[in-house]
């Protein structure tokens, strides 16, 4: 298995946001598209794959919307995080734009090309955009599909076992209000972008397809089962469970936390995640990845030119 030292790894980082920042604005948003709806296949097939596994009460209380199971809350948060990875590697091996991994690699290309901070800031508004749609299509998706039942008599519409999971896992998202739970959310978009960033330098860091596949699995997973929070990812989780909740009935709504599934709304889906959460992910990525990294290695970058 062939694999690059550490300053390679970081110059390398620097070249790949170096060519980013010099991609037309259609196909920013293009490719970020993809790399939305590749977030959103992983967060569609977590949610499937932990629907149904019945936690204590003990759990349910500890993870409120994230109901976990078997004896213990940890193992449904590690199935849960064993198959989210597989939309940060379609997006890393395709070649798609994904904006958190983009909050480090542009900033280490203005660090070490010396590319203008106004580069950066327009790839990260594109492909942020561009994310958010792919992210939304692929909720609309998975609610109107898999999501929800329709009777084949009556045609009546209802939410899916699945889709009650969905809504849960939203509601859950939605939860961050006022000064300590914004201040949560930041922390929690912090840990999530550290990791995820690390994931991307793990996966430059292999030339093969294995190396490549075991680097990015291994962090994503870690956020994922830790319960970090994801810009991105939570544009599909939210999304999905706001499509979902107007085919879920009283009976199925009652189940998740009503102070939670109160703030499940467009509203809510902005000021109590979104805002604070993509923050969090730019510090997390920018600086506890790109900034020490480059730090630590400039002078090795600097001996290599």
């Amino acid at each position: 298995m062939v694999f690059h030292p550490p300053v390679a790894i970081v110059a390398k980082a620097g070249d790949a946001g170096k060519y980013k920042t010099g991609l037309p604005a259609w196909n920013m948003i293009l490719r970020g598209f993809l790399s939305g709806a590749f977030i959103a296949m992983g967060g569609a097939l977590a949610t499937v794959c932990s629907t149904g596994i019945v936690a204590s009460a003990s759990a349910i209380t500890a993870t409120p919307g994230l109901a976990f199971g078997f004896s213990s809350a940890g193992i449904g948060a590690l199935i849960t995080g064993a198959v989210f990875p597989v939309g940060l590697i379609i997006t890393v091996l395709t070649g798609a734009e994904l904006f958190t991994g983009d909050a480090m690699l542009a900033p280490m290309a203005a660090f070490i090309h010396k590319i203008s901070w106004a580069a950066v800031m327009n790839l990260w508004v594109w492909v942020y955009i561009g994310n958010l749609i792919g992210s939304i299509v692929y909720a609309y998706i998975m609610a109107y599909g898999p999501f929800c039942a329709v009777d084949p008599v009556t045609q009546a519409v209802s939410a899916t076992g699945f889709g009650v999971r969905a809504i849960g896992i939203a509601a859950f998202k939605v939860q961050y209000v006022g000064l300590m739970g914004n201040w949560s959310a930041f922390l929690k978009a912090i840990g999530c972008n550290w990791l995820v960033n690390l994931a991307i330098l793990l996966g430059i860091c292999a030339d093969d397809l294995i190396g490549k596949f075991f680097g990015i699995w291994f962090p994503i997973m870690a956020f994922v089962s830790t319960g970090f929070e994801h810009s991105i990812a939570n544009q599909y989780f939210i999304s999905a469970g706001i499509f979902t909740s107007q085919f879920a009935s009283a009976a199925q709504l009652a189940t998740i936390n009503q102070a939670q599934l109160a703030n499940l709304n467009w509203v809510g889906f902005w000021m109590n995640n979104m805002i604070i959460v993509t923050i969090g992910n730019i510090v997390g990525g920018m600086f506890f990845v790109g900034v020490l990294y480059w730090v630590a290695f400039r002078k090795e970058i600097a001996a290599l030119k």
